[in-house]
This record gives C-alpha cells, structure tokens and sequence, in this order.
C-alpha cells in the first residue's frame, strides 16, 4: 500500500510520523513545499519518493494521501484527491465552516471514496477501558470485560480543555481548538442546535475583543453534556469527568485517573510503558485510517458524526459573534 503524506509541519512530525513509520507493509510518499524539510524527514524516515507540488502525486500511484496542513487547504487538497476517487483523511478541523465540510463529503459519497476524519480523541485507550456510552461503535472498538466497564446508561460527561493566555478570534477559536472537547461530547451526533445552552466570555487583546471562554451544554436521553474551554485558564490542561448511577470518573490525564464507588476511590492508570502517542489514540486512528483504506468505505456514523460536529461549530461561531 502506498500512502501521500501532505504537509510536514509539528503536528506531522510530533503526532503522526512516528506512529505511522511503524506500520507494517506502507510505503510513505512525503509532499511538502519546504524542501529542506522534505529532504530532512526523507532522510530520517527512509522515504525515497518525495514530491514539493501535490499535484504531482497524481501521477505517482498512490492508494491513499493523509492532509496535515494547514486548515485553509483542508478544502482544496481534499477535494483534488477525492475527485480522483482515493481514500483522504484530514487531521481536524475538514474546514473551518460547514458549508465547505458538506460539499466535500457530498463529493466523497459521489465519487465513492472515503473521507477519515482526525480526531484522535475518540481513540483513547484507558477512556476506551472504563468509559461505556461515551464513543460510536466501530469495527474498531475494543472488546472489554463487562466488570471493567461502567454499569447502567451514562448520566453526565464533562470535557474540559483548558490552555494559559491563548484567547482568540472566535471561528479559529473554535473549529480549530473547541472542536475537540466538543465533538468528545457529541457522542450521539444528532442533538438540535436549538437545545443547546451556550455561554462564553470576551477577553481584551490590546484594542480588540476576543473570545476568551466558550462552555456548551445540553441534555439528551437522560445525560447531561458539557464541552468547555478557558484559554485565560491558569494552565494549560484538560479534564474528563463522567458519571454513571453511583459510579464516578474523572481523568485528569491520557494516562491515569480515578473511579469512585460505594465512597472508595480507586486509581485507574493505562499498563507500564505505554507509548505516549499510544496513549493519546494515535496508534489506533492510524489503525482504523488503514482499514478504512483497505476496505474502501467508512462507517455511516463516523462520517455524520464528522459532519454533526462541524455543524455544531458553525452555530457556535454564529452564536459567540
């Protein structure tokens, strides 16, 4: 299998390159427009086909391309590669609006050709292990033993995602950074926009207002759902709180947390030298990527999950204005 990779800034280097160097029985073609960059991680990854121009890789035989640049070519690059029928996946966000995310996936299902969404989140291990009702099933879910998973419907989930001194413009703010928490609580993708609760904070940058703190919240079959972001937060950090009929969680990192019952606590922690990426879902995403590109399709619920989250977004932009 052959596989175009687009775009070799940090988020390639730091998240997906050393994961996917790993996988067996892929040949890598790197693609950036920095060619000292191109020549460096050629170098270090043992790829021998490298190209400066995306376009050419039309010519070059590949089975598959992964985008890792920057948002505002999301829609261009997808587009080019799905127009010519091939397998895409785009790290978050597809787009930074709806109306551009729903043209492309209306011309993935015309052309027939899946397009994978990033969004690593969904595939960590130890939320994965303890957590029941909070992710879609997949062929990829993991089979966990019924003691291990929490007992009875979910009744809350909280995702915070906090950063120090990073307030922002509103549309970037949030389909660039907020996506995250939000798509981790949009677990059943079909909530109305009307029944969300919304409140949010300005911050003053110089002579400029930006958003500072955006919370969303809403309630559905019986669950509470709270995404949050404060970027004047006194860290930068991130928290997963879900609670279950007398049966707590909070994980306060990938890699470790606890569960609270019957007023005992007990540590929870993922096995001794786990990889980092691991830990953060990366080895699984890249895992489900493959056999999406294997098997040619995508599951329906990934991909109007993909576009329910997006949409979300969109109304958020327009509600924090």
């Amino acid at each position: 299998m052959k596989i175009a990779l687009i775009g070799l800034g940090d988020i390639a280097i730091k998240a997906h390159l050393p994961v996917l160097s790993q996988l067996p029985n892929v040949e890598w073609v790197f693609c950036t427009r920095n060619p000292q960059r191109l020549q460096q991680l050629a170098k270090q990854y043992h790829v021998t086909e490298t190209y400066t121009d995306y376009r050419e890789l039309a010519k070059a035989g590949i089975d598959a391309v992964m985008i890792h640049s920057a948002t505002s070519s999301h829609p261009m690059l997808a587009a080019f590669f799905l127009n010519l029928g091939l397998p895409v996946f785009v790290d978050k966000p597809l787009a930074d609006n709806y109306e551009q995310c729903e043209r492309l996936y209306d011309l993935a299902e015309s052309k027939q050709a899946p397009l994978f969404m990033g969004f690593n989140r969904r595939y960590i291990p130890l939320y994965k292990q303890h957590l029941s009702g909070v992710s879609i099933d997949t062929k990829r879910e993991e089979h966990v033993p019924a003691e291990q998973l929490s007992s009875g419907p979910l009744l809350s989930l909280r995702w915070e995602k906090h950063r120090h001194g990073l307030p922002g413009e509103g549309r970037t703010f949030i389909f660039d950074d907020f996506i995250h928490p939000l798509d981790s609580i949009n677990v059943n993708a079909n909530i109305d926009l009307e029944d969300l609760y919304i409140t949010c904070q300005s911050a003053s940058v110089g002579s400029q207002l930006q958003l500072g703190r955006l919370d969303v919240q809403w309630q559905q079959n019986g669950a509470l759902f709270h995404a949050s972001m404060n970027r004047q937060h006194g860290a930068t950090m991130e928290t997963v709180s879900a609670n279950y009929k007398n049966v707590s969680y909070r994980f306060d990192s990938f890699t470790e947390g606890s569960r609270w019952q019957n007023n005992i606590e007990k540590r929870l922690k993922l096995a001794d030298w786990t990889p980092m990426l691991a830990a953060k879902g990366f080895h699984a995403m890249a895992e489900h990527w493959l056999d999406v590109v294997i098997s040619g399709k995508q599951e329906l619920a990934l991909t109007q999950r993909n576009l329910h989250s997006h949409l979300l977004a969109e109304y958020l932009v327009s509600q924090v204005k």
